[in-house]
Parts: C-alpha cells; structure tokens; sequence
C-alpha cells in the first residue's frame, strides 16, 4: 500500500525512527562524545518526495528543515 503523504502537509508528525542512536560531540576539545537514542522526529510537514518527507522543525529557538528517508521510518504520528 503507499500512502498519499502530501494530504498531510502542513500537520505535525511525530516520527519513531528504526535508527536508535546518535551522537554529540563536546564544545571544547577534551570533551569526550556523547551517545544517545534518536527516537522521534517532530515536526510540520513541508513536502513529500519519492524517498522520503521534509519536516520543519524548531529547537533551541531555531527553525530548521529535517529529511527523513521512507527506510528510517518506523511508524508516524500525524496531529
């Protein structure tokens, strides 16, 4: 079955990723990286393409343009 994503545009989509990690790097030089899990993507749906979804998302007050490949997902919430 394939899904008509662009009757979503403009909704907010919460994305659980297959992916489970990621990692950050320290500030300073000494600092060691950090892992962690990326479980969700969240954002307002921009556009769909044929391998994957543009979201529009804000953090630490900054607007900035997620792509996630069709592969990565694993289930999506859409509100």
């Amino acid at each position: 079955m394939k899904l008509d994503w662009n009757q979503y545009v403009g909704k907010v989509m919460n994305i659980t990723m297959l992916e489970n990690y990621g990692v950050v790097y320290g500030k300073e030089k000494g600092e060691h990286p950090t892992f962690y899990e990326i479980v969700f993507k969240t954002g307002t749906l921009v556009q769909s393409y044929d391998d994957g979804l543009l979201l529009d998302s804000n953090r630490d007050e900054k607007s900035f343009k997620v792509f996630v490949p069709y592969g990565s997902i694993k289930c999506v919430e859409i509100f």
